[in-house]
């Protein structure tokens, strides 16, 4: 516990509108169920709330970090030292006609995926599709571009708002923006507020029936039984990381509580009882006999925080 951190505590409630727990177990924050304390977890009720918060821990010279549904994360044992900030309070989302045959989604960092895939549908926007069934947060899936089916959010954006380590917001055209594969470099200190979905007017039948087609593809072959924090590696050149890992003879390898998902190698799962060393020593183990057996050195899709 540092010396300053009553002072910042005291701001926090000050300032926040919206939920604030302090030493909070993150087990219960994260899609694969582990995680230790984080000093605080703050839930900003407005992206004005977030600029303001961003803007004075940055003054305090408090860590932060920002998580969305919690989806791709695994939270060490030992915790978090600094402020969490959740963005599931920002949740607005609305569309604009832009023309003949053509809309854009507005949506809030902390908008679920699937609700914005959900209004496609209703609205006969095509283009989205591709995110049915990606379990996270509109502001996680810029962050980390997600993707599916040889599409990336980088190919329906239009624009994003990052909010920088002042507290001010800007709104950043996708040809300023730095789109890699599961990543987008992000300018230092700045966060994701929103972001602009650029689509085409279609058949609603059409948006529909690839929702349900991708969906049923994904029950299928995701291990959504199990908790989970999505796909653990990122796919390399030419060959999916899970064909990689059951290839290697990997599949159903446990540690503890956490074992390669006997339905897809590019899983691993909390069978009930695992902690993040658990988890993040069968990363750690995957890489190593992949390495060996391969020649293939997997990067983790999924960000570790916390304490070593």
């Amino acid at each position: 516990m540092t010396a300053h951190e009553p002072e910042y505590r005291k701001k926090l409630k000050a300032l926040v509108g919206g939920k604030i727990l302090f030493d909070e177990c993150m087990d219960r924050h994260t899609s694969i169920g582990v995680g230790g304390r984080a000093d605080a977890l703050v839930f900003p009720g407005s992206v004005a709330e977030l600029g303001k918060l961003v803007a004075m821990m940055r003054a305090e010279g408090v860590p932060v970090f920002f998580v969305g549904n919690g989806t791709n994360l695994i939270v060490r044992d030992e915790g978090f030292r600094g402020v969490i900030i959740s963005t599931k309070g920002l949740r607005a989302v609305r569309i604009e006609a832009r023309g003949e045959g053509r809309a854009a989604i507005l949506a809030e960092a902390g908008a679920s995926l699937a609700e914005v895939v959900a209004l496609t549908a209703k609205e006969a926007l095509a283009g989205m599709e591709f995110c049915a069934g990606i379990p996270g947060s509109v502001g996680g899936g810029i962050r980390m571009n997600a993707g599916a089916w040889g599409s990336e959010l980088k190919d329906v954006i239009e624009s994003v708002s990052l909010l920088n380590g002042e507290g001010n917001i800007q709104s950043w055209r996708r040809d300023a923006l730095q789109f890699q594969y599961r990543n987008l470099a992000l300018p230092g200190g700045s966060c994701i507020a929103g972001g602009v979905f650029m689509l085409a007017r279609g058949s609603r039948e059409a948006v529909e029936g690839r929702i349900r087609e991708i969906l049923r593809t994904r029950t299928g072959k995701h291990p959504l039984e199990y908790r989970n924090a999505g796909s653990i590696f990122k796919n390399p050149k030419g060959m999916p990381a899970g064909q990689i890992i059951e290839e290697a003879g990997l599949k159903g390898t446990r540690i503890g509580g956490a074992q390669v998902s006997e339905k897809h190698g590019n899983f691993i799962v909390n069978l009930g009882s695992a902690t993040a060393r658990d988890i993040i020593g069968l990363i750690e183990l995957v890489q190593e006999k992949v390495l060996e057996a391969k020649g293939i050195a997997l990067e983790p899709e999924v960000k570790i925080i916390g304490e070593e």
